[in-house]
C-alpha cells in the first residue's frame, strides 16, 4: 500500500509530526502544495494540520480545501492529524482536523485512525465525533513527553486498520 502524509505546517509541529509518522510507516511525507500534483499516486492519504484562531485549518491548506473536496475516495482509506494547544485554544483543540474532514467525509472516505480523547485536558473539539477524536490529536506545547507514544501508538493502530479490509 502506497501512502502519501500532507500536511501543512507553521511553527515546524505539524511537519515534524508528520515526518514521524511518515518514517514509521513508510510514507511519502510533502507539503500540502503538492497535493493537487500528487494526490492520485496513493492508496492511502493522511492529512495533518494544525489549528489556527477559532479552529481554523494551516494557512498553507486554505487553497486545497475546494480540490480534496471535489475528490472521490473510493478504495482509498483515510486518516487526519490535527496539531493544537488545548490550554490556549481549548474551546477550539484541532478543530482544523475536523474543517478538512468536512470537505471530504462525503466523498466514499474509509476514515481510519480514530483516537481516545482520554488524556487530554481541553473544553471541546469538533473533532470529536461519538466521544472519540477523528483522528490523531497532538499537543506537542502542554503534553510534548506524551507525542512520541501517541505517534507511536496511532502508527501501530493504523498498521492493523490498514489491515482490515
Amino acid at each position: 500500500m502506497k501512502i502519501g502524509i500532507f500536511y501543512g505546517s507553521t511553527t515546524g509541529v505539524t511537519k515534524k509530526v508528520a515526518e514521524r509518522v511518515g518514517e514509521l510507516l513508510q510514507a511519502d511525507v510533502m507539503n500540502v502544495s503538492e497535493i493537487e500534483n500528487k494526490i492520485d499516486d496513493y492508496d492511502m492519504l493522511i492529512f495533518a494540520t494544525s489549528s489556527w484562531n477559532r479552529g481554523d485549518v494551516q494557512k498553507s491548506w486554505e487553497g486545497h480545501l475546494k480540490f480534496i473536496g471535489s475528490k472521490d475516495y473510493q478504495g482509498k482509506k483515510v486518516a487526519l492529524i490535527g496539531v493544537g494547544d488545548q490550554e490556549f485554544f481549548g474551546k477550539t483543540f484541532v478543530d482544523g482536523m475536523c474543517v478538512i474532514y468536512t470537505y471530504i467525509k462525503y466523498n466514499n472516505i474509509k476514515l481510519i485512525g480514530r483516537t481516545s480523547i482520554e488524556g487530554y485536558d481541553f473544553e471541546e473539539s469538533r473533532s470529536v465525533e461519538k466521544g472519540k477524536f477523528i483522528g490523531l490529536a497532538i499537543d506537542d506545547k502542554n503534553q510534548k513527553d506524551l507525542t512520541e507514544e501517541r505517534i507511536v501508538n496511532w502508527v501501530n493502530q493504523l498498521k492493523n486498520e490498514i489491515e482490515d479490509k
